[in-house]
C-alpha cells in the first residue's frame, strides 16, 4: 500500500499590510541613520538610529537643513552639486556608498557611507540618504597600515564584512562577518581565489577584475550599485563594497582590502519607497505621475520615429451604483477585481494605469490603430464578461472606451489625455459600453470641446445676473385647476437671445456648475415667493440635478434658505429625473427624507426614459410621478406608447402616487389622459412656459 505524499506548503507571499509593517520595523530597527530630504536639503523625517549614528533625536532633526551635519568647506560643495544634479541630473559623487565625514550633535566628528536615492511620492520629489556609522571600519583601515595583527583583531569585532588578499587575489584574511556573509569559514576561505570565496552572480571573476584595478590605480574601486552576492549555500542578497589597495611600508602594493556588508534591507526600503511613488496603492497599477512619464516617453518616440501609438482612456459605467448601494468597500473590491481582469488582456509591453476614481489608461506603443482597436475591444467585453457580486447582489461591468491614435508628437500629454477624455465622454453619451476614436475635426468632439466653452459662458451669466426663470402650469385633468407650476431656466445672452437649458445644461452637468445653478434657482424661487405680491396659494416645482442629490450639503442649504426667506416649505416641490435618482439611490433618498420632513413634496420626473427597475421607486419617498414626454407625445398613433402611459400610470397609483403627464401638446392627448385616469398634465395644450414676472399670475390661475 503507497503511502500519499503530502503535498509542499505553499510558498509565503505576504500581503500589503505584511510588507507595509515589514518596511515600518526596518525603519525602527536598522542601525543606520535614515533621513528623507526635500530639494532644498530639509529633513523631513528621521528615523530612530539618528541618535545613536549623528546624536540627534529624530525630532530634533526635522526641519533642519542638512548643512546642521556638515562641515563649513562641505556645505557649499554639496548645495552647487544639489543644483547641478537637480538642473542636469548630473552628479560629481557617486551616491552609492561616499565615504564622508558628518558633523554630530555634540559637534565631534564621525565618518560615514552615505547612500541617495532620488525618488517621488505624489508629487512631490524627495531623496533619501542611508548613513552609516564606519567609525570602526575606519579605524581598522588606520590600524591595518600600522600593525597588522591588531586590525585583524578589530576586524573581527566590527559588522562588515572585511577580506584582505595578496597582489594575486589570494584571500589572506577573513573576518567573523565576512565568514557568516560568504559562508566560508576563515580555514576553508585562506588560500582560495577571492573570485570564489566572494562570488558575485553577475560575473564570477568580478572581484578579481577589482582587485587588480585597485592593485594597478592605487585607489578604491566600488562594488556595482547592484552588486548580489552569492553566499556558498546558494543563497543571494545585495552588497555594498570597496576595494582599497594595502601598502607595504615601502609604500608597494601589498594586496587588497575588500570590505563589503549585506544592503538588502536598505535596497528594499528604497525600491519599495520608488514604488508606492509610482503606483497606485489600492489596484497596484502605475499611477497617474507614472502614466504620464511614459506617455511623454511615447510622445518622444512617435516625434523621432513615427511609431504608431494608441492612448485608451477607461471609465466604468455606473460605478457610483454600487458605492451608493453596497458602500466603498465594494467600489473598492471592483475597482480590483477589474484591473486584474484588464491586466490579462495586455500585453507585456502594454502600460496600464488607474488615473483616479473609477477611471483608467491604457498606452499601447508600437501599435496600429486598428490593432488598438481589437484591443480595446477585447478589454471592453473583458470588463462585461466579469460579473460583479456582493452579498448575494449581482453588478453589470461595463466600460466606455475613448481611443485616440498617434504616430508624431503633435499633442502634448495634456492634450491627448483630453482629446481621449473627450472620445470617452462621447461613448457614454452614445449608450456606454463602448469605444470611440477621436478623429481631428469630428463634430461629436467639437461639440465637447464646445461645452468646455460654455462654462466660461456660464460663469459670466452668474456674475451678470444674465440668468432668467420661466415657468408652466400642471393642471389637474379632472377639475382644472393649477396644482404648481414647474420653474424652468433660461439664459439670456450677451446679445439678448434667450438660450434654452438643452444648450448649456450639459455642459454644466459635466464641468460639476449644476449644484451652483441649482442654488441660484432655489435663492430665486424663494425671494420670489417670499414676496408679498406673490399669491399666498402659489406653488413651485424645482428641478434637481443628479450632481446636487450627491451633495451631502444640500440639505442644510434649502433648510437655511427656507428659513432666512421665511416661507413655508410646503410651497416648494423638489423635481428629481428617474436616471438621477438612481445613480445616487442613497444620496435621493436621504436628502428626499430629510426635505419632506420640513413639508416639500416630491416628484420623479421623466419615469420611464431610463427603463430602471420600478423596485427603486420603493425607496424614494415620492408624492407625484411625472410620465415621461416621449410616451405622451405619441400616445394616439402609438399602441406601445399607450401601454406605458398606462402602465406607469397604473404602478404610480398602485404605490400612491398622483401622476403627471409631460407633453401634452393638444385636446386629443388630454381627452385619453383623462380615459387613461392619469391626474395631472403639463403641456402647450393647457400653458407654454413664459417668463416669471408679475404679470404671469394671470396666466397660472
Amino acid at each position: 500500500m503507497m503511502t500519499a505524499v503530502p503535498d509542499p506548503p505553499a510558498p509565503f507571499r505576504p500581503d500589503r499590510t505584511q510588507v507595509e509593517r515589514l518596511y515600518g520595523t526596518l525603519w525602527e530597527t536598522t542601525t543606520d541613520a535614515v533621513l528623507i530630504l526635500d530639494t532644498d536639503s530639509v529633513i523631513v523625517a528621521a528615523n530612530p538610529a539618528s541618535d545613536a549614528v549623528l546624536g540627534y533625536r529624530p525630532e530634533a532633526l526635522v526641519g533642519r537643513n542638512l548643512d546642521v551635519l556638515q562641515h563649513a568647506h562641505h556645505r557649499e560643495a554639496h548645495r552647487a552639486g544639489m543644483r547641478r544634479y537637480l538642473t542636469s541630473g548630473v552628479r560629481t559623487l557617486d551616491w552609492r556608498a561616499t565615504e564622508t565625514v558628518a558633523v554630530r550633535a555634540d559637534g565631534s566628528d564621525v565618518p560615514v557611507d552615505i547612500a541617495f536615492a532620488d525618488i517621488e511620492i505624489e508629487g512631490t520629489r524627495l531623496f533619501v540618504g542611508f548613513f552609516r556609522d564606519i567609525s570602526a571600519r575606519k579605524q581598522a583601515e588606520q590600524a591595518l597600515s600600522d600593525e597588522r595583527e591588531r586590525a585583524q583583531t578589530t576586524l573581527r569585532s566590527i559588522a562588515d564584512g572585511v577580506v584582505t588578499v595578496d597582489p594575486g587575489g589570494v584571500v589572506t584574511f577573513i573576518n567573523a562577518a565576512a565568514e557568516q556573509l560568504t559562508g566560508w569559514s576563515s580555514a576553508e576561505a585562506l588560500g582560495r581565489n577571492c573570485s570564489q570565496v566572494l562570488h558575485l552572480a553577475e560575473d564570477d571573476q568580478a572581484v578579481q577584475a577589482l582587485v587588480d584595478l585597485a592593485m594597478a590605480g592605487g585607489a578604491p574601486r566600488q562594488l556595482g550599485d547592484r552588486a548580489l552576492l552569492v553566499r556558498r549555500d546558494g543563497d543571494v542578497f545585495s552588497v555594498e563594497g570597496s576595494f582599497a589597495p594595502l601598502l607595504d611600508r615601502g609604500a608597494r602594493p601589498a594586496g587588497v582590502v575588500i570590505a563589503f556588508r549585506d544592503v538588502s534591507a536598505a535596497r528594499r526600503m528604497a525600491a519599495q519607497l520608488r514604488h508606492q511613488a509610482r503606483h497606485d496603492h489600492l489596484t497596484g497599477l502605475v499611477n497617474r505621475i507614472e502614466f504620464d512619464r511614459r506617455l511623454r516617453a511615447a510622445l518622444r518616440s512617435a516625434g523621432a520615429q513615427h511609431t504608431p501609438h494608441t492612448l485608451l482612456y477607461l471609465d466604468l459605467d455606473q460605478f457610483k451604483i454600487v458605492n451608493d448601494t453596497c458602500g466603498h468597500t465594494a467600489g473598492d473590491d471592483l475597482l480590483r477585481q477589474l484591473s486584474a481582469v484588464l491586466r490579462t488582456v495586455l500585453g507585456p509591453r502594454d502600460v496600464l494605469a488607474r488615473l483616479g476614481g473609477d477611471e483608467f489608461g491604457v498606452l499601447l506603443e508600437d501599435s496600429t490603430p486598428a490593432t488598438s482597436r481589437a484591443t480595446a475591444e477585447a478589454l471592453r467585453r473583458a470588463a462585461a464578461d466579469l460579473r460583479f457580486g456582493w452579498h448575494g447582489t449581482s453588478f453589470p461591468v461595463t466600460l466606455s472606451i475613448g481611443q485616440v491614435d498617434f504616430a508624431d508628437a503633435g499633442m502634448t500629454p495634456i492634450e491627448l489625455l483630453g482629446a481621449a477624455d473627450a472620445a470617452c465622454y462621447v461613448a457614454k453619451e452614445q449608450g456606454r459600453n463602448r469605444i470611440y476614436a477621436y478623429r481631428p475635426e469630428d463634430e461629436v468632439i467639437a461639440r465637447r470641446h464646445g461645452e468646455m466653452e460654455w462654462i466660461g459662458r456660464l460663469n459670466r451669466a452668474l456674475e451678470e445676473n444674465r440668468l432668467q426663470l420661466h415657468a408652466q402650469p400642471i393642471h389637474s385633468l379632472h377639475d382644472g385647476r393649477v396644482l404648481h407650476s414647474e420653474v424652468l431656466l433660461r439664459l439670456r445672452d450677451v446679445d439678448g437671445s434667450c438660450v434654452l437649458p438643452m444648450a448649456f445644461i450639459p455642459a454644466a452637468e459635466r464641468y460639476g456648475l449644476m449644484p451652483t445653478l441649482d442654488r441660484w434657482v432655489i435663492r430665486s424661487v424663494l425671494a420670489r415667493l417670499a414676496d408679498p405680491a406673490e399669491a399666498a396659494d402659489r406653488v413651485y416645482a424645482i428641478n434637481l440635478s443628479g450632481a446636487s442629490l450627491g451633495d451631502e450639503s444640500l440639505a442644510a442649504y434649502v433648510r437655511e434658505a427656507f428659513d432666512e426667506a421665511g416661507v413655508d416649505p410646503a410651497r416648494v416641490c423638489f423635481e428629481i429625473t428617474e436616471t438621477a435618482a438612481v445613480g445616487n439611490l442613497a444620496q435621493a433618498s436621504a436628502l428626499m427624507a430629510e426635505l419632506r420632513s420640513l413639508g416639500c413634496t416630491f416628484a420623479l420626473d421623466d419615469f420611464g426614459s431610463g427603463m430602471s427597475s420600478s423596485a427603486y421607486l420603493k425607496h424614494l419617498p415620492l408624492d407625484y410621478l411625472k410620465i415621461d414626454g416621449g410616451f405622451v407625445r405619441d400616445l394616439l398613433v402609438d399602441p406601445i406608447d399607450q401601454a406605458m402611459v398606462e402602465a406607469i400610470n397604473h404602478i404610480g397609483h398602485v404605490m400612491g402616487l398622483k401622476t403627471i403627464a409631460e407633453f401634452a401638446e393638444d385636446a386629443h392627448i388630454l381627452a385619453r389622459l383623462r380615459e387613461i385616469g392619469v391626474d395631472y398634465a403639463q403641456g402647450d395644450a393647457l400653458g407654454p412656459a413664459a417668463p416669471l414676472h408679475p404679470g404671469l399670475d394671470r396666466a397660472l390661475r
